[in-house]
């Protein structure tokens, strides 16, 4: 008994929850809606009373013939059932297209929730917890590719006003010309269909819920299998069989368990409520037949009865406009809750330290990283231990060391996108948290090691940088040349204004190496107007040896007078810094000039030997590469990209 008032309960409270979304699809169109259902639920009824009353007046007009009162009468009713079917037939198509209508209006609401949501954070937390994410995907995914949403939700729980208008009216009618209590035994059995059929779908949905994982790896194969990325190396390794049986195994053990659960869920309990049903519509059939045998009731009062009852029963039925809606579409809704909540709750939260200050025209002397401990969220492995680390302003400092020894953390806490687990980051002496994040962070240009490629065209990607300028073209072209790339956009179909994508019409697509120019084009233009901080995390990971040299050596004009962090791999390239530091463990373990780090024969040193000979044994079994290549004086930035022999058409 206790289950069962639960289940009510879930299935109350889940419209519940759906109706207070329905007033955001808009008023007025929710009130037509409301109104069409209502008259949608009353048709059939009146079909039911007008074709009931035209069969009992055929012995009439049969007696009285064509033409007579009774023959008039048998035609009216005939016409207002008529009436009755034509406007229904009219007023479905319309009701589904208002309520389709209502679902999209309802679900882009809750696509700004989600997207609100996840630029609500100040930082990047949210959006590298492995949980919120899963979350999200699901729920991008179901807005996305099905009817199960919230939307749709509320267009289905509305069209339930039509069902069961329809079934109250067919339940009163059979009370009313036969019996209460058959009309009660009627409204039992329906309800206990509608019972077997939400509850099933309930307990089914949760079965749904916990195959999320092997759905998601099933569509990973299938996916794989059908898009191009994919396709040469399945053929040239002889992947398909693997793929094909690998799916097919995924697959058939998520049908497997839901085959079972199915015939657990519907076939038992549905013998059952067959049996009940069955044994209470032959009675109250039975009993109206009777009824009719002795007179007891007329003609009209049988055929009104029959119609009626069996009207209440197919009312147990599944409905396609209501039930898979109303029982799935709130989880998209969950989701977005959710994600909501795992947002507001993420541990990391940017502080703000009073008085709020004006960054601007600093720093002037330094940043300090000073005592600084930092582990990521859901994390107890440090990543920065107490470092105690000093940017000087206007110079280039270039940090090295090994993959995880926290280089991208320090650029991700000097953006603010995260915020130290102790100690602090000052800018000449003064705590950044005493800052607006928006106005500190306009004091930077950046690079991320993982930067964004925009679908856009190559001037907005540039723009991005400082966007309050992002239509000056001028500047964007300068930034272009300082980044060695204006040369070849300019050769793109429509220049600059060519879509950085192969997919728009006249868009075109670019290197790897290209497009980090243009990440670095973005982060020079930020700098060039108004930022004074440039982070450069793996900026030329892309580029050859020789692109890579000539960029460099035109670094130092580039980033004259800014505050300029470079990560790097590649020693070629920190070589050209003011002060290299070396970071291992969160620390730092030396700092210097190339040419003192080297003299000091340490860490520094050891990796650049080890580096210098790998490039020395790769270009001996290549082609040698001048001294002055090295250093970056054989060409510019914009000869080299306009000796890339690429025509706009075959840009790869």
């Amino acid at each position: 008994m206790k289950t069962y008032l639960r289940g009510v309960f879930d299935v109350y409270h889940s419209y519940f929850r759906i109706a207070t979304l329905v007033p955001s699809g808009g008023g007025g169109l929710v009130t037509v809606l409301i109104g069409l259902n209502l008259v949608l639920g009353l048709l059939p009824i009146v079909f039911i009373l007008a074709t009931s009353i035209m069969i009992g007046r055929v012995p009439a007009a049969v007696t009285g013939g064509v033409g007579s009162a009774e023959w008039r009468d048998l035609v009216a009713a005939f016409g207002l059932a008529a009436a009755a079917f034509l406007i229904q037939q009219i007023l479905a198509p319309m009701q589904a297209s208002l309520g389709e209508l209502l679902a999209r209006r309802i679900d882009g609401r809750v696509y700004e929730r989600l997207i609100d949501a996840s630029l609500s954070s100040t930082g990047v937390g949210p959006l590298e917890d492995q949980q919120l994410l899963d979350e999200l995907s699901q729920v991008v995914l179901t807005l996305e590719t099905s009817f199960r949403t919230p939307g749709f939700a509320c267009a289905g729980l509305l069209a339930l006003v039509a069902r069961y208008m329809q079934l109250l009216a067919a339940v009163f009618i059979v009370g009313y010309v036969f019996s209460w209590l058959a009309a009660v035994a009627l409204f039992a059995v329906t309800m206990t269909f509608r019972k077997g059929q939400r509850g099933g779908m309930r307990t089914y949905s949760k079965l749904y819920d916990r195959s999320i994982a092997t759905r998601r790896e099933a569509r990973y194969y299938r996916s794989i299998a059908m898009q191009p990325p994919a396709g040469k190396e399945i053929r040239v390794f002889g992947l398909a069989g693997w793929l094909s049986d690998h799916y097919r195994a995924v697959q058939m053990g998520m049908l497997s368990l839901v085959w079972a659960e199915r015939r657990r869920i519907y076939l038992r309990p549905y013998l059952v409520y067959t049996a009940f049903g069955l044994a209470v519509a032959g009675i109250t059939l039975a009993a109206l037949g009777r009824a009719a045998a002795t007179n007891a009731v007329t003609l009209t009062q049988l055929t009104l009865g029959l119609q009626a009852a069996m009207a209440a029963l197919r009312l147990g039925e599944f409905y396609p406009e209501s039930d898979m809606q109303t029982q799935y579409g709130m989880a998209a809704q969950d989701g977005v809750e959710n994600f909501e909540r795992g947002v507001a709750a993420f541990g990391e939260q940017t502080a703000q330290v009073e008085p709020r200050l004006d960054p601007e025209d600093h720093p002037s002397r330094e940043i300090r990283f000073e005592a600084v401990d930092f582990h990521y969220p859901g994390s107890d492995r440090p990543v920065l231990d107490k470092l105690d680390l000093v940017l000087p302003a206007g110079r280039c400092t270039a940090i090295v060391g090994l993959n995880g020894a926290g280089k991208t953390t320090i650029v991700k806490l000097l953006s603010r996108l995260y915020e130290p687990t102790s100690g602090r980051l000052l800018a000449d002496g003064q705590d950044i948290r005493s800052y607006a994040v928006d106005d500190w962070r306009r004091r930077i240009g950046v690079i991320f090691q993982d930067f964004n490629r925009y679908e856009l065209t190559a001037a907005e990607n540039i723009g991005f940088g400082a966007i309050e300028l992002a239509g000056d073209r001028r500047k964007i072209r300068a930034a272009a040349g300082r980044a060695g790339i204006l040369t070849t956009l300019e050769r793109l179909p429509q220049g600059l204004d060519t879509p950085l994508a192969r997919q728009y019409k006249g868009g075109a697509e670019l290197s790897g190496g290209q497009w980090q120019r243009v990440a670095i084009a973005r982060a020079i233009f930020a700098v060039e107007n108004g930022a004074s901080i440039l982070v450069l995390d793996e900026p030329t990971a892309a580029l050859d040896v020789r692109a890579e040299a000539a960029f460099f050596g035109k670094f130092v004009d580039v980033t004259r007078g800014a505050t300029a962090l470079l990560i790097s791999h590649r020693f070629s390239s920190v070589r050209h810094a003011d002060n290299i530091v070396v970071l291992a463990n969160g620390r730092v373990v030396e700092q210097g000039t190339h040419d003192e780090l080297l003299a000091a024969d340490g860490r520094y040193a050891e990796l650049f030997r080890l580096q210098a000979q790998r490039f020395a044994e790769d270009e001996a079994e290549s082609e040698p590469v001048d001294a002055a290549d090295l250093a970056g004086d054989s060409e510019s930035p914009d000869d080299i990209a306009a000796n890339d022999r690429i025509e706009p058409e075959e840009v790869r």
